[in-house]
């Protein structure tokens, strides 16, 4: 499903619930995330309702190199030559998707969350079993404005993994979250500004030290990597995301 204009020339791609970013600008479009290996045909199809062709995405940016957010990174770099970035502390997990630090085991989840099985249900069915790595992945630092259309501020966020980051677009006060905070938990299948369970965080008391910094944006659109956008503001995501903790 595509939501065009989510803030100003942000467009939401939303596909077995994980969320992709098309950042749009007179250059082209910049990918934030990367789904799942069957959100290609979505992307496409979103691309083409946007006026534009393929190769009008000019960069792939990924917040965190987790399995569901690298699934269409390997093909759209060989069949593109699109360059794709991370923080370097990412560039190993891009390379082996499932090979994640997390504080909790996952197996527990499914039997104390029953529901969950509905979110992640169609995670599986779009390919999150099959993700390859993708290798020779371009670094970014914490306080660059990238040079790709959208010139989203990068923003350290560490702690769902070690090297994630949040996507800040002051001109278009908007910030994308990735998993640092979610409207939407697949673990849990608990909705609401919150962390992602510890079945796919590596270190929660970081990953709530990083909502202080998704807050200091003062951004009235939070963008996140699962679950509906937030249009109520940075501050009051992060307050309630405390509130919920994780799980």
């Amino acid at each position: 499903m595509l939501i065009t204009d989510v803030a100003e020339g942000v467009h939401l791609l939303q596909h077995a619930n994980v969320n992709c970013w098309l950042l749009e600008d007179d250059d082209g479009l910049t990918l934030v995330d990367a789904g799942l290996p069957r959100t290609r045909p979505h992307l496409e199809k979103a691309v083409a309702t946007l006026g534009h062709q393929m190769s009008d995405i000019r960069a792939l940016v990924l917040t965190h190199a987790h399995f569901d957010h690298v699934g269409m990174a390997r093909g759209l770099k060989k069949d593109l030559q699109l360059p794709v970035y991370a923080h370097p502390e990412e560039h190993e997990l891009a390379a082996h998707p499932y090979k994640y630090a997390h504080e909790s085991p996952i197996l527990k989840y499914p039997l104390r969350y029953p529901k969950s099985l509905g979110a992640v249900g169609p995670m599986a069915l779009a390919g999150a079993l099959f993700v390859k790595g993708i290798e020779d992945v371009g670094s970014f630092t914490v306080g660059d404005t990238l040079k790709v259309p959208g010139r989203p501020q990068v923003i350290a966020t560490p702690g769902h993994t070690f090297g994630h980051v949040a996507l800040h677009l002051p001109e278009r006060d908007a910030v994308i979250t990735g998993d640092a905070l979610v409207t939407l938990d697949p673990y849990t299948a608990l909705v609401g500004p919150r962390l992602v369970a510890g079945a796919a965080t590596a270190d929660g008391n970081q990953a709530a030290a990083s909502l202080d910094a998704i807050a200091e944006t003062g951004a009235q659109h939070v963008l996140p990597g699962h679950g509906n956008p937030w249009d109520r503001g940075a501050a009051r995501a992060t307050e309630a995301a405390r509130r919920n903790g994780m799980k």
